[in-house]
């Protein structure tokens, strides 16, 4: 299964067909044979999905601390550290949380943050209840390969998540990325336009 739903609805949905797509011409390349997470029976690692959306979306600033990666859409780099939020991170160990089980050498967890129609269109309603290590009581296993899941911290905030993403599951999460990015460059627009004013 691609994309994960709720085990309340009692029905599994085909995945949603974005309209958004990544921009024209994007090289494919991270994504061959060839790549150690292949080897392991997944689709891309961590650098090549680094490399996939570093190219893919213009404006961007990818950032990095221990060893994880985090995407902002900031085209000028003028944006002040608490006024930038990542569309996009790649966490490559257990630095926030446990529940993903980051422990093998390759493994990692792609976060997409979504907009608020996409994520309830695939999830239904965010999750509230926190358990005592505040992890979000969403129903599903955070430490499943290769499944889109709503994130373990940050569905509450429309994000979703997926461990060790293989290769047909990359066909669902690049227009998730695409919607992120966009929505990450309406937002800037939106920000600048009310300093102008």
């Amino acid at each position: 299964m691609l994309v994960a739903f709720s085990a309340v609805e009692g029905f599994t949905k085909a995945p949603r067909r974005f309209a958004v797509e990544p921009s024209p011409g994007v090289s494919m390349r991270h994504f061959k044979e060839g790549n150690p997470a292949q080897e392991r029976g997944f689709g891309v690692d961590a650098d090549g999905m680094k490399g996939y959306i570093s190219e893919s979306f213009d404006g961007i600033n990818v950032a990095e601390a221990s060893g994880d990666t985090f995407f902002s859409y900031d085209p000028d780099r003028d944006l002040p550290a608490d006024r930038t939020f990542p569309f996009a991170t790649i966490v490559t160990g257990d630095h926030y949380d446990a529940v993903s089980d980051l422990t093998r050498p390759g493994d990692y967890r792609l976060n997409i943050g979504l907009t608020k129609a996409t994520y309830t269109s695939l999830f239904g309603a965010v999750p509230t209840k926190r358990d005592e290590n505040g992890v979000l009581e969403t129903g599903f296993d955070h430490a499943v390969r290769d499944q889109v899941i709503p994130h373990p911290i940050y569905a509450s905030q429309y994000w979703v998540s997926v461990v060790n993403p293989g290769e047909e599951t990359l066909d669902v999460i690049r227009p998730m990325l695409a919607e992120a990015h966009e929505f990450a460059v309406r937002k800037h627009v939106n920000q600048r336009d009310r300093r102008i004013r």
